[in-house]
């Protein structure tokens, strides 16, 4: 008789299929939901206390959360994406006709103090000639201009998936707003099953690691990117919108912002507007100050410090697998691998309690 097969190990590997096969089917539902859970953990304090305000109505609260998220977050970042890509188009005309027939060096890179003269020798040696810039292209990317532009467009025409990801993440939002609390018993319920000794201390961790990192890295960098934004426009940069958008990207890595705008400074001086560069990178340089000695300790609350390379790692993986949603999502990821990692190795290090066994009584004379 041929022997019977384990019930309790079919019936495991019956349920593992189904989660293979669920987390197939959905897994474009991935960034939206990732997303939604970000936003979620980040406002979640805040949720609370209107909560209280509506009375305990976690519908109404919900509702209203998903609004004031839409007002405060997607409209603004919508209609700045929007006026950047505007003033990308220009940017792009423009190297494609320096691609066709060549162009000097700007006067500006000229009028650079100590390095002008340099860069303006480079510029006419590798870029002066006609497809020099596509050949550079070519080099570091590996790919022609011309599909690179063609990529850019198909990227940035993408409205239809662009808009339904934005709806998905909100309608989950919603869902993570409503019946967050009882996902969150569940959640612990199963994770004081699995790591019964570790599972308190991770539960506390990941909020606070995803709060802050959404709040050290995202909303600093808006903030820098708007300030800094309209400072650009007030220096006459030309391009205001779109060098606050890279601005604001950039800030999202340690030592971006600083950068960025010193940059920009040194285009302001080498046209010829020199008190403009050295306003703009005094405003800078003091705007900066006020973001790291008072802001940024006072939304972070220290809880958890990214080092460069796990931040810029999760900021191009982010960016490689989903696209602008990844630059929030890689380096929150990021931060709950490095929170997990040294919740770990703290939990290690921590000597275990010695177990002495239990005393022996002597045997008794009959």
């Amino acid at each position: 008789m041929p022997p019977v097969p384990n019930a309790s190990l079919i019936i495991r590997g019956l349920l593992l299929l189904i989660v293979a096969a669920g987390v197939y089917f959905f897994r474009g539902f991935l960034v939206p939901v990732l997303a939604a859970l970000i936003i979620g953990f980040a406002s979640w304090p805040l949720y609370r206390r209107g909560v209280r305000a509506c009375g305990g109505s976690t519908t109404l609260a919900a509702s209203l959360a998903l609004v004031i998220v839409v007002v405060v977050l997607i409209v603004p970042l919508t209609l700045a994406l929007h006026y950047a890509l505007q003033e990308a188009s220009t940017l792009v005309t423009w190297l494609l006709e320096v691609n066709r027939n060549g162009a000097p060096p700007p006067r500006w890179i000229e009028a650079l103090p100590w390095i002008g003269g340099t860069l303006a020798t480079y510029w006419r040696e590798h870029l002066g000639e006609p497809h020099a810039l596509g050949d550079w292209v070519q080099i570091l990317s590996g790919q022609h201009i011309g599909n690179i532009y063609r990529m850019v467009l198909s990227a940035t025409g993408d409205v239809f998936n662009l808009a339904l990801t934005v709806l998905f993440m909100l309608i989950t939002l919603f869902f993570v707003y409503k019946d967050g609390a009882h996902i969150a018993d569940q959640l612990d319920a199963v994770g004081e099953r699995i790591l019964p000794l570790q599972w308190q201390r991770f539960s506390r961790v990941v909020p606070a690691t995803v709060s802050a990192t959404v709040t050290g890295l995202g909303l600093i960098a808006v903030g820098e990117g708007l300030v800094l934004g309209v400072a650009y426009w007030i220096a006459g940069v030309p391009s205001p919108v779109l060098l606050g958008v890279v601005t604001g990207f950039m800030a999202l890595i340690p030592g971006g912002a600083p950068l960025s705008f010193t940059l920009v400074s040194l285009y302001l001086v080498g046209s010829g507007h020199l008190w403009a560069g050295v306003g703009l990178f005094a405003w800078g340089a003091i705007e900066l100050f006020i973001v790291d000695k008072t802001l940024r300790p006072r939304l972070v609350g220290g809880p958890v410090k990214l080092p460069f390379l796990p931040t810029f790692f999760g900021l191009v993986g982010g960016v490689k697998t989903m696209g602008i949603v990844g630059l929030f999502v890689g380096p929150v990821l990021m931060a709950l691998l490095v929170a997990i990692w040294r919740e770990w190795v703290h939990s290690m290090r921590q000597p275990s309690p010695l177990v002495l066994p239990p005393e022996t009584e002597p045997p008794r004379e009959p």
